[in-house]
């Protein structure tokens, strides 16, 4: 019974510190391959949110999201669709998550943390098959 309510206890009080830590997530990312900005924000319960803001090959931007499987969403511009949502905090990281990838049109298991050197780990994964990436911080203008 003491195991149980020190292992409540600590996880209680370590709960609230990566809330505040796993804000540190929040921001605007340039993606790996460099073509995208994703904006990721609070859903409005807690939890990160990335949007695509940005398509950095002046001549995608009104580029419309044709892979997507949703034919209303398929109609729609990349700009502006949902990239990241569904994660809870575990540990050092968010787990548990949705990644979605335009060019096949697919969602995917995801995972994000901060890196030390404060570059964003994303990991899109198929079962257990995960495929990283490392994503830099885009400064502010």
């Amino acid at each position: 019974m003491r195991k149980i309510l020190l292992t409540t206890a600590i996880l209680t009080l370590a709960s609230p510190a990566f809330a505040a830590d796993g804000k540190a997530v929040y921001g605007k990312w340039l993606t790996e391959s460099g073509s995208a900005h994703v904006e990721i924000t609070d859903c409005g319960d807690g939890t990160p949110c990335g949007t695509v803001v940005h398509l950095t090959d002046p001549a995608s931007a009104g580029k419309l999201d044709t892979n997507n499987q949703n034919p209303e969403l398929a109609a729609k511009p990349i700009v502006g669709s949902r990239m990241l949502w569904g994660f809870e905090a575990k540990s050092s990281k968010w787990s548990g998550g949705r990644i979605y990838d335009a060019e096949s049109g697919k969602d995917y298991k995801s995972k994000i943390r901060l890196l030390d050197d404060g570059t964003l780990e994303v990991k899109g994964c198929v079962s257990v098959a995960c495929k990283k990436q490392i994503w830099t911080a885009v400064a502010p203008k």
